[in-house]
């Protein structure tokens, strides 16, 4: 916003001149003599203040425009276009602009809207205020252009992985230049950016390079779009198209507890995955010829008798445009009796450890009955050894006297004829 000094007195003729130029003829007369009735009236001034506010809008939206008075004493209130046209005089239209519509009017203020903005709205735009001197104000109208067009492009529809591909996002015709943020699934990625000016609206192209892999088959490419006249997420994506070599995986169907002994059948099934999907599939024996007996249906292999001379490695192959993969089962046959000799063994050790629990528990109660039965007797010896020498009068005599000694152990001997 900014303010200037009209010129005063006479000269106001010349602007009663320039209003009724721009008038309808029917309202010339009206509008000069509306003119020059408040030249003469114009008062002298007392520090009045004219004001306004800057105005951004959206192209295509409402633009408000209001002159305001801070201390009103009734003077004239005019507005004028970049142009200097005069688009309201109190509140009379000379212009015949319908898009500009009177919202109020007062001494203190003139509110106009302008509906349907386009950039060629966009300017200086003038409050005037008939005090003496004379005192001038100006609003400024921004208009935004939101983008008109957003494209994606890829350089390739079809990709292969481990390739690099280059993904372009132009958006077209706005004001101000837009900002492009790429995005891969929820991941951002960065790109280079160039802006393009021509006539006051700006172009912008964004560039990606992208290496892609198999996982990005399917995955969206996002060009999303940033600009103050944009409310949301306005985007536009393109999906990945990613070609890549088969991933093969063998499954065992049977025998199902996964035990290949002598006699028994053994099947595989092959799983291979690619883009393009792989159409056939390939087995063969490493290093060795397929068993005669062995039957091959499709991604099926079929081994019915099994014996020791099947040990060997299989491999299923498959392959399309992009490459080949395979994947490897080693079949080891065991003899006929090896998952009874395996049970037999399981319960031979389940029994051996049972009797081996048993034995040590019961060489531990031995033990402690053992040791209570020495500790008891071994208290006894002494405890007789000790009897008959509290009263001896020397040791030879306690010897003797002792229950257990020499005498003692005479009177127990027994004899046998």
């Amino acid at each position: 916003m900014a303010s200037a000094v009209l010129p005063s007195g006479s000269q106001c003729a010349a602007a009663a001149a320039v209003a009724a130029a721009a008038a309808p003829p029917g309202l010339r007369l009206r509008l000069l003599l509306l003119l020059l009735s408040a030249a003469a009236l114009i008062p002298t001034g007392d520090g009045q203040n004219l004001f306004t506010k800057d105005v951004t809008v959206i192209e295509g939206e409402v633009a408000t425009i209001s002159c305001q008075v801070n201390k009103s004493d009734d003077s004239v209130i005019q507005l004028l276009n970049p142009n200097r046209q005069t688009i309201y005089f109190r509140d009379f239209r000379p212009l015949k602009d319908s898009r500009f519509q009177l919202l109020n009017f007062s001494s203190s203020e003139l509110k106009v809207s302008l509906t349907n903005v386009s950039i060629s709205d966009e300017g200086r735009y003038f409050c005037q205020l008939y005090t003496d001197p004379p005192q001038e104000s100006y609003t400024t109208i921004t208009v935004l252009v939101p983008p008109r067009n957003l494209m994606i492009d890829i350089q390739k529809d079809t990709a292969v992985e481990g390739e690099e591909i280059e993904v372009n996002c132009t958006a077209m015709a706005s004001k101000p230049a837009t900002t492009i943020r790429w995005f891969k699934g929820n991941k951002e990625l960065k790109g280079k950016s160039e802006v393009e000016e021509w006539s006051d609206m700006y172009t912008v192209t964004s560039q990606l390079m992208l290496k892609v892999n198999k996982e990005d088959d399917g995955v969206p490419v996002i060009c999303q779009v940033e600009h103050p006249a944009v409310t949301g997420n306005l985007q536009t994506q393109r999906y990945l198209e990613v070609q890549y070599k088969p991933q093969v995986h063998i499954q065992m169907t049977y025998p199902l507890q996964g035990l290949t002994r002598e006699g028994d059948a053994l099947e595989l099934t092959c799983e291979a995955i690619g883009k393009p999907q792989p159409v056939m599939v390939n087995w063969v024996r490493v290093d060795d010829e397929m068993p005669q007996h062995a039957v091959l249906s499709g991604p099926n292999l079929f081994i019915n008798n099994l014996n020791k001379t099947d040990n060997g490695t299989y491999r299923c192959e498959a392959s399309n445009i992009v490459g080949k993969a395979h994947s490897d089962y080693m079949l080891y046959v065991y003899d006929s009796r090896a998952g009874e000799e395996g049970s037999i063994r399981a319960v031979d050790h389940a029994v051996i450890g049972g009797v081996v629990a048993v034995v040590v528990f019961a060489m531990l109660c031995l033990l402690i009955i053992l040791g209570r039965y020495f500790a008891r007797h071994k208290g006894t010896y002494f405890t007789h050894e000790a009897k008959g020498a509290d009263d001896a009068a020397d040791a030879d005599t306690a010897i003797i006297n002792a229950e257990g000694g020499q005498n003692n152990s005479e009177e127990k001997k027994e004899y046998f004829i």
